[in-house]
């Protein structure tokens, strides 16, 4: 059994594996991190291997010393991956890109796909039939857009997201939602029809704390897969234990 740790920009995901089939999965804080790993390892006593990638600050050396035993794995940009990095700045790109294209390779070979992170930040990431991975692009997510709006303002108000009515908003609420929301959509919307103008039969994933928040807005065909990022860190896992 395998420990998968995604320590992301608002919350940590944990999830437990055997082979390729999630059996649990738990969401907590990085400052709870220590205790959820102490309870899942206690109730899953089989797990043997774990396998962290975060994109904030993390105390690496602290969680060795607790969990040594268990020779925790990092996942950095001189991790071994199933794809070409054709990125020109390897050293930077976000760890959580490196799995999910994994996960693209993994899941989908020899086909072009996108995979859409609806997070924190939206994150666009192309790989194509040779499993050549081609970097792709990043912009606020939703709540960094309605955050944005609030604090860049004097009287704009801080709203959670929420759908809108219809498109054209008829008070300052319903005008907020609209321009969001729909904003987001037809920006992967526009995004997802530039990539298949040039890249034939492409498959777009779509996952993150977002995706099926937004799934219902879309008219075009996606597959929704929320555990994406902890599939793909999970196989790398696999990929590398077995070397």
């Amino acid at each position: 059994m395998n420990l998968i740790i995604d320590i992301g920009n608002s919350s940590v995901k944990l999830a437990v594996f055997e082979e390729n089939s999630m059996l649990d999965f738990n969401r907590t804080h990085i400052g709870d991190l220590e205790g959820s790993v102490k309870k899942i390892l206690t109730y899953y006593p089989k797990v043997k291997q774990i396998i962290l990638a975060s994109v904030t600050a993390f105390d690496r050396q602290g969680f060795c010393s607790i969990f040594n035993a268990y020779n925790p794995i990092f996942v950095d940009s001189d991790f071994d991956l199933p794809f070409a990095n054709l990125y020109n700045s390897t050293s930077k790109l976000g760890v959580d890109r490196l799995a999910l294209v994994s996960a693209a390779v993994f899941k989908y070979p020899e086909q072009n796909v996108l995979v859409i992170d609806a997070g924190s930040c939206i994150t666009y990431d192309f790989v194509d039939t040779k499993a050549d991975y081609h970097g792709g692009a990043i912009s606020p997510g939703l709540k960094m857009r309605y955050k944005a709006l609030h604090h860049q303002t004097d009287r704009l108000p801080l709203l959670a997201p929420n759908l809108p009515n219809q498109i054209i908003g008829n008070s300052t609420e319903e005008s907020i939602h609209s321009g969001v929301v729909c904003g987001v959509v037809h920006e992967i919307e526009g995004i997802i029809s530039s990539y298949r103008s040039n890249f034939p039969n492409l498959t777009v994933i779509l996952t993150g704390g977002d995706a099926n928040f937004l799934c219902k807005q879309f008219k075009i065909s996606i597959f929704v897969l929320s555990n994406f990022l902890l599939e793909g860190l999970n196989f790398l896992l696999e990929m590398n234990s077995n070397k």
